[in-house]
């Protein structure tokens, strides 16, 4: 079974990616980052490869996709709570991050998120362990 998770995103600024994300309370693995990287820690075992494009486009034949204007990938990041939901989209929001929907409420799971500066989409969901998802969702 796998172990890590490392996801790699195209950046255009690097120390703009790494301010916006501090700003978030998160925190970079500094033997795995360089002018070119950052690895951002977002958790125990969960990371993220913030690339410059022109090291990005070392791993891949394909063009990249403008995550501006079309979507390549969404990161979904679980929560502890509503409350952090709302707390890390408002930090997202004051350093220079959008919110690209409203909040949703599905009553077992609630769910917001944010795009960083490069556009990439990064949802946050809370999963209340007490609640009864719909049937559909049990089968």
């Amino acid at each position: 079974m796998h172990k890590q998770i490392y996801i790699n995103l195209a950046v255009d600024d690097l120390e703009r990616s790494k301010a916006f994300f501090s700003a978030l309370g998160l925190s970079f693995e500094p033997r795995f980052s360089n002018e070119q990287a950052a690895c951002l820690v977002l958790g125990e075992n969960i990371f993220a490869m913030l690339l410059v494009k022109n090291m990005f486009k070392d791993f891949t034949h394909k063009p990249l996709a403008d995550p501006k204007t079309g979507t390549e990938v969404l990161v979904c990041l679980s929560c502890e709570s509503r409350e952090e939901v709302d707390a890390l989209v408002a930090k997202a929001l004051a350093a220079g991050g959008t919110a690209p929907r409203a909040p949703q409420d599905h009553g077992f799971m609630y769910g917001h998120g944010f795009e960083d500066p490069d556009g990439h989409i990064w949802e946050l969901a809370y999963m209340d362990p007490n609640a009864q998802p719909p049937a559909a969702a049990q089968a």
